[in-house]
């Protein structure tokens, strides 16, 4: 027997079953989860950026200071 092209039955995964309350709108304790944990993220990203910043700015000042001044 042939096989039948048309049949797309179970393709493309399953769609996860919403609880009563999700349907409601109610979020999960996972996407409180995953909202703390891009808070934090964030949170760490700026204060990586702030230090960043403030050894560009350490390196630069002695730079700075060694440089005679300019005469026009």
């Amino acid at each position: 027997m042939a096989k039948s092209r048309n049949n797309l039955l179970g393709v493309g995964g399953q769609r996860k079953k919403l609880s009563r309350a999700e349907q409601q709108g109610a979020g999960t304790v996972r996407d409180s989860d995953r909202k703390v944990a891009e808070d934090k993220k964030q949170e760490l990203v700026r204060k990586m950026r702030e230090r960043a910043e403030a050894q560009t700015a350490t390196t630069a000042e002695p730079a700075a200071q060694d440089a005679p001044p300019a005469q026009s």
